[in-house]
């Protein structure tokens, strides 16, 4: 007789009390993605709203383009353009109220700017030359991070402790599709449903991680489907849309500031440009596949359901394009200055007390300089 046999069947034992049953099919996203542009929704959305979203399209735009090109001049070590992903951009920085907090990745310089963050400074950690380049706190905007989906753990404890002190703060996360790969996704969204913090967590599914295709990096039917498994609603958006964005993302802070916890949120977008200055995205993509990509341009989409609704005509469009030029060139004269850099600047702000490792170092370069300084002396 076997051991099973020995035992009876199996029946397999009913949940504890303690252990939470959640019902999946309320926290599952739509099969397609919302659209609200081009749809009967699009009627309904607050003409002043679609001016604001569009103004700051078309400045995001040539915010990116001139980005660009200061890196051919020397001016940037690099930069992740965004081009093609604005509408996720500017929604993710208008949704936002004052006291809410955005913690951006890499590629969301666009964000922090729209966020009221100085072009400027929204740059200098790109241009290399100070720590973050602006103050998080004056804007509400965590530094631009660099290494994948490390901003999502940061976001998921400040929203957490914003609650237990009773304040009245969303933490929003902006994430590629490539950091979902991370181990930093996982337990962001883990600790994040447990602890039902107030973040949302908002997925730029650009089509790369780099050179990886989504396809090569999930089997799951879509990223927005991971937050079944987090006990979270997960919600699918067309990321060019920018109006759908825009609702979609305001439905998931609403959710998050009356309690009942965080979103995971995808939106379906496009990388057109490569995924830096350094990269060359022809080694594994196809121009056909940009070309079918640029036909659903977020700046067109826009500019076509305004114009349709007499809400934006010749003169309007040219104004905001006026403006853009104006921010551009602004930030061309202010990025072709040379930074005075300090070198002692280095152990500035690195520890609020300095560890006496960084007070020898410190010590170490302020001799190398003064013989530096010495021995230049002397050659005159």
């Amino acid at each position: 007789m076997t051991v099973m046999e020995q035992r009876g069947a199996y029946r397999p034992a009913p949940p504890p009390a303690w252990q939470p049953r959640t019902d999946p099919a309320p926290l599952l996203p739509d099969a397609e993605p919302y659209r609200v542009l081009g749809t009967g929704a699009a009627a309904k959305a607050d003409p002043e709203l679609l001016r604001r979203l569009y103004a700051e399209l078309v400045k995001g735009r040539r915010y990116n383009a001139q980005a660009t090109a200061l890196t051919k001049q020397g001016r940037l070590a690099v930069y992740p353009s965004s081009t093609g992903q604005e509408a996720c951009e500017v929604a993710a920085a208008l949704v936002l109220e004052e006291r809410d907090w955005l913690f951006p990745s890499y590629r969301d310089t666009l964000a922090v700017v729209a966020r009221g963050v100085d072009p400027v400074e929204a740059l200098t950690l790109l241009r290399g030359d100070w720590h973050t380049g602006y103050d998080p706190y004056e804007h509400r905007v965590a530094p631009l991070s660099t290494p994948l989906a490390t901003q999502l753990p940061h976001a998921v404890g400040l929203a957490h402790a914003a609650r237990l002190k009773g304040d009245d703060v969303v933490a929003l996360a902006l994430v590629g599709d490539g950091g979902t790969s991370e181990g930093d996704f996982h337990e962001a969204l883990n600790f994040a449903a447990v602890w039902r913090a107030p973040v949302v967590f908002f997925v730029q599914n650009n089509g790369f991680a780099i050179s990886v295709p989504l396809a090569k990096q999930t089997a799951a039917p879509s990223l927005a489907h991971k937050a079944v498994g987090y006990g979270m609603p997960g919600r699918l958006v067309d990321g060019n849309d920018a109006a759908a964005v825009h609702e979609v993302l305001a439905d998931a802070v609403r959710h998050a500031r009356a309690g009942g916890g965080p979103t995971l949120v995808e939106a379906i977008t496009y990388r057109v440009e490569a995924h830096t200055n350094a990269d060359d995205a022809t080694r594994y993509r196809g121009d056909a596949e940009v070309e079918t990509w640029k036909q659903h341009d977020p700046i067109v989409l826009l500019e076509r359901e305004l114009t349709a609704r007499g809400l934006l005509d010749e003169d309007g469009i040219d104004a905001v394009r006026r403006d853009a030029e104006t921010m551009a060139a602004s930030l061309r004269a202010h990025m072709n200055q040379d930074p005075a850099l300090d070198p002692m600047d280095l152990f500035t702000h690195v520890y609020a007390e300095p560890t006496p490792q960084l007070l020898e170092q410190r010590e170490q370069l302020r001799a190398e300089l003064a013989a530096e300084a010495e021995s230049e002396g002397a050659q005159r």
